[in-house]
C-alpha cells in the first residue's frame, strides 16, 4: 500500500455544543472525540497525522495522543484555508492525504484501510467518501454518469427537484493526491455568503482539467455521523458501546445486557468473564478470566484478579483479587 499521510480538522469551537469545552474535547466511551479521530486513522496505518488545532488550540494539543504533528489555524477561515495550513508540514509528499474530522469519532479503521485501497486501486486524484441517506435533505449530492464515475457534488441548496432526489451525499471526508490537493487550493476563493475557503471547491477544478475523482460509498452511512450537539454526542456514544460489547463478547466475555454496560476505550476483559447488567467499566481496568462482575458495578483504574466476584461494588485504582472479601455496596479506592 502507498505511503499516505492524514489530515483532522479539529479547530472549530463547536458552539451548538453550548459548552466552555472545545467541541473535540468532549469524552465518548472515555476518550476525547478528537482522539477517536486520531486512532482510527492511526489503526489504519496512515503514517502522518496531523491535526489542525484553532479554538482552545493549547488544550486541544494537550491532550492529544503522542506521535501526531499539531498545525495551527490562527482564523477560522473555512476547511479549505484549514487544510491550506498543512501545505509547508507536507511540502514534497506526493503520496494520498486522507482529509477527515475531529467531530466524526465514528469511522472505523477497516473504512479508512478500504478507503485507502479503492483510491489508489482507482488511480483517483480524489476520492469522496460517500453514503446513501433515506433522508437527504440538507446534504450535498453526489452527481454520477451513466457509468457510475462521479462528475460533480451540487449543494442541496443549489440542486435542482430532480438532484434533491438523489440519496447518495457527500460526507466531507476525501483522499487527495497531495500535490494536486495544494495546487488546487491556491485557487479557490472565498466568493460566499461566509467568506470562507471550502474544502469541496477543489473538486470541480480537478474535474474541469480532466483529473479523475472517484466516489467511496459506506457500507454502513453511521459511520459519518458528526456531532454537532449533545443530542448527538448521546447518538454516538450508543453506538460505541454497542461496538465495545461486541468486540469483547467476540473474544469470550459474556455481557448479559450490552444496553446497560458502559465499558470504555482502554479496558481489557478476559475471556469466560461474565458481566452482569447495570455496570461501567472505565478506562484503564484490567479485568482478568473467569471474573464475575456485576451487577452494578463501577471500575475505574482497578486490576481485578482472574478468578474475582464483585456485585454492587465500586473500585477505584485499586487491585483486587479472588481471595478478597468485598462486600456489597463497597467502595475501594487507594
Amino acid at each position: 500500500m502507498a505511503e499516505a499521510a492524514a489530515i483532522i480538522l479539529a479547530a472549530g469551537q463547536g458552539t451548538r455544543m453550548n459548552s466552555d469545552l472545545a467541541k473535540v474535547l468532549h469524552r465518548l466511551a472515555g476518550l476525547e472525540m478528537v482522539n477517536h479521530a486520531v486512532r482510527n486513522v492511526r489503526l489504519a496505518q496512515f503514517e502522518q497525522i496531523i491535526v489542525v488545532v484553532g479554538y482552545q488550540g493549547e488544550q486541544v494539543k494537550a491532550a492529544l495522543e503522542e506521535g501526531v504533528l499539531v498545525v495551527e489555524q490562527k482564523e477560522q477561515l473555512g476547511t479549505g484555508h484549514a487544510v491550506d495550513q498543512c501545505r509547508d508540514v507536507l511540502r514534497g509528499f506526493q503520496g494520498p492525504v486522507l482529509v477527515t474530522y475531529g467531530d466524526t469519532p465514528l469511522f472505523r479503521s477497516e473504512t479508512f484501510q478500504e478507503l485507502l485501497a479503492y483510491h489508489v486501486e482507482q488511480g483517483a486524484a480524489a476520492t469522496i467518501v460517500t453514503a446513501h441517506f433515506d433522508d437527504p435533505t440538507g446534504y450535498g449530492r453526489i452527481l454520477r454518469g451513466d457509468r457510475g464515475e462521479v462528475l460533480g457534488v451540487v449543494e442541496h441548496k443549489d440542486a435542482t427537484p430532480e438532484q434533491r432526489r438523489i440519496q447518495e451525499i457527500n460526507t466531507g471526508t476525501y483522499i487527495f493526491q497531495s500535490e494536486l490537493l495544494f495546487h488546487y487550493l491556491a485557487q479557490i476563493t472565498p466568493d460566499n455568503a461566509q467568506a470562507e475557503y471550502y474544502l469541496p471547491d477543489v473538486l470541480p477544478r480537478l474535474l474541469r482539467d480532466g483529473h479523475r475523482v472517484a466516489g467511496f460509498v459506506l457500507d454502513d452511512p453511521g459511520e459519518s455521523l458528526g456531532i454537532n450537539d449533545r443530542i448527538q454526542l448521546a447518538e454516538a456514544e450508543a453506538i460505541l458501546r454497542e461496538r465495545i460489547c461486541r468486540f469483547w463478547q467476540k473474544r469470550g466475555v459474556t455481557i448479559i445486557d450490552p444496553k446497560s454496560t458502559w465499558i470504555e476505550w482502554g479496558c481489557q476483559i478476559g475471556r469466560d468473564t461474565v458481566i452482569y447488567p447495570g455496570c461501567l467499566i472505565q478506562g484503564g481496568t484490567r479485568i482478568g478470566e473467569n471474573c464475575r462482575i456485576g451487577p452494578y458495578c463501577r471500575l475505574s483504574g482497578a486490576e481485578v484478579e482472574s478468578g474475582t466476584v464483585l456485585e454492587y461494588a465500586v473500585v477505584v485504582d485499586r487491585t483486587v483479587g479472588k481471595t478478597d472479601r468485598i462486600l456489597p455496596f463497597s467502595y475501594i479506592t487507594k
